[in-house]
């Protein structure tokens, strides 16, 4: 975990309802609903999360 947090970049974000509703990532970013947070973003129920880093 150590060399995740010392490389983590952003983490991509959005609702399983937007899954739900939009059927596809794809879909979910074309009508705007994926978000960028940062090391700081506190996680809420039912987020679904990518995060990216470098190692």
């Amino acid at each position: 975990h150590t060399d995740f947090e010392r490389g983590f970049i952003r983490v991509e974000v959005y609702s399983v309802d937007d899954l739900v509703e939009f059927k596809s990532e794809k879909a979910i970013r074309e009508h705007g609903r994926m978000r960028i947070e940062g090391k700081d973003y506190v996680m809420q129920d039912a987020d679904v999360c990518h995060f990216l880093f470098n190692v």
